[in-house]
């Protein structure tokens, strides 16, 4: 099946922040499991949208700079200079990719990756209803050695029958520095949850729980060992901590 309205590059856009109608992200979603490159155009957005978050955040708590502060006037914070920037690398399309694509390689921000993996990879896929996964769970130990052997990790699919969810299958995904793998869950409300793992040689570390929202779909990442993990879904946070914690316990060592 075929997007019923060209999707124009604004609308990609919209599809990162979470401000389509769910009809059209549902259309939308559907457009990037079939167009490879409009699926990798979304990644891009999702890595410079996080990268000048790391970037600015920290910005808005610094004190301004002496020099500019107007003896008879001291703003107590950078809202303007903010703002300023933020104009700036809107404008220069061509320097914020080439600084996301910078600051995603320094080690304070490896973890977004695993985040940012999850949340696109998740967009993608649970609108999907005829090709949900590549493998169903009626295959789930073929799934998961397949998956095992292809990330060079013992991975496992948690078992979350207890909180209302079953395994619908999994699929093998591309990531930045080699493959990944998705699981996906549904209830009987047919809301889906997807675990996203990513594996990683340069990865020696432990990166306890952390949460990020992108529009309506919230993450759960985490990074062990050489294995980073993320669940995701669109779900109060509080609830979505419940079932991330179950996970967490069901995949450690």
């Amino acid at each position: 099946m075929t997007t019923a309205k060209k999707v124009s590059k604004a609308e990609l856009h919209a599809f990162v922040d979470g401000q389509l109608d769910t009809a059209r992200h549902r259309e939308v979603a559907e457009h990037l499991s079939e167009n490879p490159d409009a699926a990798a155009r979304v990644a891009a957005y999702e890595q410079q949208k996080q990268a000048l978050r790391t970037l600015f955040n920290p910005v808005l708590d610094e004190a301004l700079p002496p020099t500019l502060i107007p003896k008879q006037r001291a703003p107590k914070r950078v809202h303007l200079l903010w703002a300023a920037a933020s104009i700036v690398l809107f404008i220069s399309g061509g320097l914020v990719g080439w600084q996301a694509q910078q600051i995603t390689q320094k080690g304070n921000t490896t973890v977004f990756t695993v985040a940012r993996g999850a949340a696109v990879a998740h967009k993608v896929f649970t609108p999907q209803r005829r090709h949900p996964v590549e493998v169903t769970a009626d295959e789930e130990a073929h799934l998961v050695r397949w998956l095992s052997k292809v990330l060079k990790a013992p991975l496992r699919a948690p078992q979350l029958g207890d909180l209302g969810f079953s395994l619908v299958g999994g699929r093998l995904l591309s990531a930045e520095k080699g493959p990944a793998a998705q699981f996906m869950y549904q209830d009987a409300k047919r809301r889906r949850i997807t675990l996203y793992v990513i594996t990683d040689g340069d990865w020696q570390t432990q990166a306890e729980f952390q949460f990020t929202q992108q529009g309506p779909v919230g993450v759960f990442y985490w990074i062990s060992g050489r294995v980073g993990y993320g669940l995701t879904a669109e779900m109060p946070k509080p609830e979505l901590l419940k079932i991330a914690r179950t996970v967490y316990d069901q995949l450690q060592p």
